[in-house]
């Protein structure tokens, strides 16, 4: 594991060990790794919004039913068996 070195100014410094203190964290490093993964399920969580609204805009919609989702697993299941070949 890397280390790395920041510089905060005292208000900053204190108010980050209070939410070590409070916050039940075991040092002020596990505090910043705590708002890492935040912000980085937050990203994540930006992209699958923006492809959600990319694939809403993307066309007409198409009616999911039984029927669409059969027709589906059978053309997928007949790609697979031509890129597997015969066995």
């Amino acid at each position: 594991m890397e280390t790395m070195n920041i510089a905060l100014p005292d208000s900053m410094k204190h108010f980050v060990q209070e939410r070590v203190a409070e916050g039940g964290y075991s040092s002020v490093s596990e505090y910043v790794r705590e708002l890492i993964r935040t912000d980085q399920k937050r990203k994540v969580e930006e992209r699958i919004d923006a492809l959600l609204l990319e694939g809403l805009g993307s066309g007409e919609p198409v009616r999911v039913t039984n029927e669409y989702w059969d027709e589906k697993k059978r053309k997928l299941t007949e790609r697979l068996g031509k890129a597997i070949g015969p066995q």
